[in-house]
């Protein structure tokens, strides 16, 4: 059995309203870390290839990566329009989300570093926290340090997890999140 029903290419169906949890962002509470399964409306799930993520089909023989998310407590960068302010890493991994400038553009790196103590700080590194917002049964990240830059995957197998700033046909920024049991 997949770990994702095949995607029928005419139609996509969210997952059920009881596998979708809202992500919990009590700030202080050492429960705020939460676990997640991402993947997107082809069906890809992230992987994990040396140190960086890479968009892969889901099937038995993939193994996904969980995603650790936790609430940043530094309210200078909060901004509800945009939505919640999360630090986003690998679970039992060590390794954040972080954006940097590569060669003058926005890109997104695994950092060696652990998500409690992102928490933990009381002043966020800007190139750390990220805007989580729902749409609809989609979950979105954008990143703090480059407004209007997003997590992305690419619509082409085996590409590499991106920031873009670009909508289409060839990047998907919306991504299905299932708490882990």
């Amino acid at each position: 059995m997949m770990a994702f029903p095949p995607q029928s290419c005419v139609h996509v169906l969210p997952p059920k309203r009881n596998q979708m949890r809202k992500p919990n962002y009590v700030h202080g509470s050492p429960q705020s870390l939460r676990t997640y399964r991402i993947h997107d409306s082809q069906q890809m799930v992230w992987v994990l290839t040396g140190n960086s993520l890479t968009a892969v089909p889901a099937s038995n023989n993939v193994k996904p990566v969980i995603l650790s998310l936790i609430a940043c407590r530094d309210t200078e960068f909060q901004d509800e329009k945009k939505g919640n302010l999360v630090f986003l890493g690998i679970k039992n991994r060590k390794l954040c989300f972080c954006c940097v400038e590569m060669e003058g553009k926005p890109t997104l790196q695994l950092k060696h570093v652990d998500i409690m103590n992102l928490y933990k700080e009381g002043k966020a590194q800007k190139a750390f926290p990220l805007y989580h917002s729902m749409e609809g049964p989609t979950s979105v990240f954008q990143s703090v340090l480059y407004p209007g830059w997003f997590i992305a995957t690419s619509s082409i197998e085996i590409q590499t997890i991106i920031l873009t700033h670009q909508w289409g046909k060839f990047v998907n920024t919306n991504f299905y999140i299932e708490s882990e049991k």
